[in-house]
């Protein structure tokens, strides 16, 4: 445990009976010199209490849109605001990054969200709502382009049909000159077909993760997958594959690591591949995630911002019935048609926004406050492979609001953009507590939740160390592990330590338990 607080020490320098009455007091109200009305709510798998995630704070048009949407829907902001994040990254990833120091750092705008929420609390209202403008913007293109398509279509099925011609008079040429002849002709047609004309897609529900990877290649290297159901877990999970789990494309996409595919006698590079995901499931289907430990240990779980909103089912009044206003879905969908002007057929090279210099002392003080708190003893360190990955979400997400406020040709990230993706991580950091607690938990946290249990159910208010490896003997067997345990529970503000004097013994490592420990 940290450097343990000795209020008997302290009563003693103060010398008058009067402040050694407060310091008394405080010993018995306090835990590190915290006064109990001041506790903070422990941060225990189960216990957390998650803050609320307001629409207002994407751009207005954005948040407008998310706002109306779960009032309409009677569902929690936070769901809207995930979505609606995902449908912005659909759009801009791939086509521009951030590179926080204007270096050769950079992120992709790939953003992956996972929304937890029972069933029943309208989770397919909100996705039907958020991505209509993406399938309508898919719709127009693929009728804009259908005669392009049929042109296309038709030149590369008279090139095959002249090929296999070329390919049987190969077949019954009289001598080498004459097949070299014609092997030409082939390599020629070849070389001049045109390539085949796709219409544009922005996303989709299902997908394996082999033909995600030809997806990426044949849609401009990007592609997201906004859902509000499971599958694509159980088809990590191997599910189509004998229970060998393929996780590569995914992970490349998130990290915009350039890929190889093969696919139907064809070879294509992905150069820069970008994947966004918009997720939204049961809290218990996201639990039983966590039967796959690699999920955990490639990084896949790090790599979601997580939302674990308190539902609304068993709230909601029936007879309430509020539309989405017009005007707010129309400057919804108008202000993506903006955002989607333009998109290249063939993927060129992303264009980098880096930030300006305040926005720059914003992340930076952000990420270095959250290095400080994830190493070994601190407070962010049962989730330090989700907190690690943190403060480059943050920046891809102030490049995307960035982008969503000023247009397609901002120039740089700008502070208040900055500011807000700030203010979103802090938010999203207790969600991803919550949600780590129940993918499962490390040694220390199954040690710590021990220890609570002991705690509750003897009713106790404070204990000694060595009280509590007695009487939990068969699973602290040496100090190391309980002191670690203790620790935790420390970072989790369940309890605070101090050094209890006992008249005529020896002191004692002591610690004072978070009322509302016992009270919930």
């Amino acid at each position: 445990m940290g450097k343990p607080t000795d209020f008997n020490d302290l009563a003693q320098a103060a010398g008058t009976d009067a402040v050694k009455a407060v310091v008394d007091k405080a010993l018995a109200a306090v835990a590190g010199q915290t006064p109990v009305t001041e506790w903070p709510d422990p941060v225990l798998p189960g216990m957390i209490k998650v803050p609320e995630i307001p629409a207002d704070i994407l751009p207005v048009w954005l948040g407008a849109m998310c706002g109306a949407v779960a009032d309409s829907t009677q569902t929690p902001p936070a769901l809207a605001v995930m979505v609606g994040l995902s449908v912005l990254a659909a759009v801009l990833q791939r086509r521009y990054e951030v590179s926080p120091f204007g270096d050769d750092y950079t992120e992709p705008l790939a953003i992956w969200t996972l929304t937890a929420l029972p069933s029943g609390a309208r989770k397919s209202a909100v996705f039907s709502a958020m991505t209509a403008p993406l399938l309508r913007w898919e719709k127009l293109e693929y009728d804009r382009g259908r005669a392009e398509r049929g042109r296309v279509a038709s030149a590369r099925r008279v090139a095959e049909k002249r090929m296999e011609r070329l390919l049987s008079d190969a077949a019954k040429a009289k001598d080498d000159d004459e097949r070299e002849r014609i092997r030409a002709e082939i390599q020629h047609e070849k070389d001049t077909m045109p390539a085949e004309v796709r219409a544009p897609r922005l996303f989709t529900e299902d997908v394996t993760a082999e033909r995600l990877q030809a997806m990426l290649a044949e849609y401009g290297e990007r592609m997201a997958l906004l859902s509000d159901e499971a599958g694509i877990f159980q088809i990590m999970a191997g599910i189509y594959n004998g229970g060998s789990s393929n996780l590569d494309a995914f992970l490349k996409g998130h990290a915009g690591t350039a890929m190889r595919v093969d696919r139907a006698g064809r070879e294509a590079h992905v150069d820069k591949p970008a994947l966004s995901f918009g997720l939204a499931l049961q809290p218990g289907v996201l639990s039983e995630v966590a039967a796959s430990r690699r999920f955990r240990d490639s990084g896949l779980l790090a790599r979601f911002l997580f939302a674990m909103p308190i539902s609304n089912v068993g709230k909601r009044d029936v007879r309430r019935r509020v539309a989405v206003l017009d005007q707010v879905r129309d400057d919804y969908e108008a202000a993506l048609f903006r955002l989607l002007e333009d998109v290249p057929a063939v993927p060129g090279k992303p264009r980098v926004l880096p930030m300006t210099e305040p926005a720059l002392e914003l992340w930076a003080d952000f990420a270095q406050e959250i290095e400080d708190h994830q190493g070994e003893g601190g407070r962010y360190e049962s989730i330090s492979d989700w907190t690690s990955k943190l403060p480059g979400a943050v920046a891809r997400i102030a490049a995307l609001l960035e982008l969503a406020e000023v247009g397609r040709h901002a120039e740089d990230v700008s502070e208040l953009a900055t500011r807000q993706a700030v203010a979103l991580g802090r938010l999203l950091i207790p969600h991803a507590q919550a949600a780590f607690g129940l993918l499962g938990t490390d040694g220390i946290d199954t040690d710590a939740g021990a220890i609570v249990k002991w705690i509750r159910s003897n009713g106790l208010e404070e204990f000694s160390r060595r009280e509590c490896q007695k009487a939990m003997e068969g699973r602290f067997r040496n100090l190391e592990r309980l002191t670690k345990a203790l620790q935790r529970l420390e970072q989790q503000d369940a309890l605070r330590s101090y050094t209890r004097r006992n008249k005529g013994a020896p002191s004692t490592e002591a610690c004072i338990v978070n009322p509302k420990l016992l009270s919930t």
